[in-house]
């Protein structure tokens, strides 16, 4: 690979890397609950994709496949933490992603993590059931399950709180 070429190569990473990463931390925020490990997580994600760039630089869409493997680092981080007993842990306050309110973080923990990921990738990323479950790699059906179950888990979690608030 010449000079030139290796110039446009780093170019077009680097411009994937603008484009994308604040948008990829704001939406791991959301499955991490922590700007922190989102911003870890997603550095990750790049990393690894710099190191398969000749591979993955011709796909259609480079910032899913980051996401999916921002998704899959963050769900390996969350079994670690979840062995050690560490996912319950109180979130300091100076750690609330995007202003976010810490209630609704606490919500996203007790919702397992394949749950909170299909949450996200629907209802924040915006992808179909269909889309989500390709990201996934999972079926549709399954999808369905898990939104489903998440959103139970969700509503379950802020009834109680509504509850405590009014005894």
């Amino acid at each position: 690979m010449g000079v030139e070429e290796a110039t446009q190569v780093e170019g077009r990473f680097e411009q994937i890397y603008r484009d994308s990463y604040p948008r990829l931390v704001g939406q791991l925020s959301v499955v991490t609950t922590s700007r922190a490990e989102a911003e870890e997580v997603v550095q990750e994600a790049f990393a690894r994709l710099w190191g398969r760039w000749s591979h993955v630089r011709d796909y259609e869409n480079i910032e899913a496949w980051v996401r999916r493997v921002a998704l899959n680092v963050a769900t390996s981080r969350w079994r670690r933490s979840r062995r050690n007993e560490q996912l319950f842990d109180v979130m300091p306050a100076h750690d609330d992603p995007a202003g976010s309110d810490v209630v609704v973080l606490m919500a996203l923990r007790r919702v397992p993590i394949k749950q909170r990921s299909a949450l996200f990738l629907h209802h924040i990323v915006g992808l179909s059931v269909d889309e989500v479950a390709n990201e996934m790699s999972t079926k549709p059906g399954t999808v369905k399950s898990w939104l489903s179950r998440g959103r139970a888990e969700l509503d379950n979690y802020f009834r109680d709180k509504e509850s405590d608030i009014h005894d």
